[in-house]
């Protein structure tokens, strides 16, 4: 008979640790239902965990002090693609521990490499995958963790591996059609800022300096610009530093104040809420949270995560305050005995049809497949809502270059037209 270690969650929801003797795995799990946990970790414990870790022959030891110095960080598509390589060597039946070392050899110099190499150490040491995983938050976050974690307990982490890969490739996919479509219109505007400060600063001063020789009486649009122009490039009477560089220093002084405001719960609720209110752009927003927060809730109760840990965590990775307090409300509401769908009708963060496909999946008990097709769906409609962005967006840049373009050319003629006529009296 063997001892294994285990975390669970007692019927409050509190993580609770301890050991139990058992002849398997399976026998273990069925003690700490028994006992009225829901069992999220369970792993036998080796003599290698009590005496520590012993040095493995032929394989060489850090020396004390060492220190790996590593540039950046692990990618998205680096945790992918080493995601699903893992996943086909498990699935053709290599030992964890030689799947490791393979993918760290064939990585190239970085934080994943580097990561690996600590991984295949603490395995071959004893520990298990989760565990050692868990010890690199920057490289797999606490959604890798646990659904390795459950795969390990139910004895089918390469299937596991499989549908994380595939809920990692559908993630970046997301993100690149986002990402991609919103890449045209912001390298139009900046082109477009650029141009216009170029002409405020280069050309505009030498109009200025016409009208002042012919002694004309600039109009209100032409003396603005004029004002605009000399504060931009500089010209002001008693200016210590041209305007452009305050321009150009204001997005990373709003990015500052941006991160700085997200560090409170307080400043995230504000933030979070005012995206949300921002037309069209908060509709998006919406949906693409929707789609990740149903994909990764389902993903996690389809890998056998207890719901109420699957909730938690699912809550910390939404990326947006109102939907964390929307998923904190049914994580209490499941933990009472209630539903999942009432709390979440009641706090108005989603479609009714997607409340509703919700309840029908905690009826069937078939509520991971529901949350997956829920995720697909708003998929479809983040594509749609990209590309409907994308074409006002264009329209809008247009008319907004019209407006600074012929605004400058209107303020630039009028003045020309006093000039000709003035040339014209002393001419005649």
């Amino acid at each position: 008979m063997a001892t294994f270690a285990y975390e669970a969650l007692n019927a409050a929801g509190k993580p609770q640790k301890g050991t139990v003797d058992a002849t398997s795995s399976k026998e273990a799990i069925e003690k700490i239902k028994s006992q009225g946990f829901h069992p999220m970790q369970v792993r036998e414990q080796k003599e290698s965990d009590k005496k520590g870790k012993a040095e493995a022959p032929g394989k060489k030891k850090k020396k004390k002090g060492e220190i790996a110095i590593t540039i950046g960080g692990v990618s998205g598509k680096q945790l992918t693609n080493f995601t699903r390589q893992l996943s086909t060597l498990q699935d053709a039946g290599l030992p964890l521990l030689r799947s490791l070392q393979i993918l760290e050899e064939q990585q190239k110099p970085g934080k994943l490499k580097s990561v690996l190499q600590t991984v295949c150490e603490d395995v071959e040491g004893g520990m298990s995958l989760s565990e050692s995983m868990a010890k690199h938050p920057r490289a797999f976050d606490r959604l890798y963790v646990k659904m390795v974690a459950a795969g390990e307990v139910g004895g089918v982490l390469d299937v596991i591996l499989q549908r994380l890969a595939d809920f990692l490739e559908k993630a970046q996919r997301l993100k690149r059609k986002i990402v991609g479509a919103m890449l045209y219109p912001v390298v139009v505007m900046i082109v477009a800022i650029g141009i216009v400060m170029f002409i405020m600063v280069k050309i505009i001063p030498q109009f200025s300096k016409i009208f002042e020789e012919f002694g004309v009486e600039m109009p209100a649009l032409t003396q603005f610009l004029v004002d605009s122009s000399n504060w931009l490039a500089g010209l002001q009477p008693g200016q210590n530093w041209p305007g452009w560089i305050f321009i150009a220093l204001l997005p990373g002084v709003f990015f500052v104040v941006w991160k700085v405001a997200r560090m409170a719960a307080f400043g995230r609720a504000i933030t979070d809420t005012l995206v949300l209110w921002t037309p069209v752009i908060g509709s998006l927003i919406s949906k693409t949270t929707v789609a990740k927060f149903t994909r990764t809730l389902g993903t996690l109760i389809h890998a056998g995560v207890p719901i109420l840990d699957a909730i938690t965590i699912t809550k910390e990775t939404s990326g947006n305050y109102v939907y964390e307090r929307a998923l904190g409300k049914v994580h209490d509401s499941i933990r009472e005995g209630e539903t999942f769908a009432a709390p979440l009708r009641e706090a108005k963060v989603v479609d009714s049809i997607v409340v509703n496909m919700i309840d029908v999946g905690e009826e069937t008990g078939d509520l991971d497949s529901m949350l997956m097709k829920i995720a697909d769906n708003y998929d479809e409609e983040v594509d749609v809502a990209v590309n409907s962005l994308v074409k006002l967006i264009e329209p809008l840049l247009v008319l907004f270059l019209g407006i600074v373009v012929g605004g400058i050319v209107i303020a630039m003629f009028l003045p020309l037209v006093a000039i000709i006529e003035k040339l014209q009296q002393s001419g005649g």
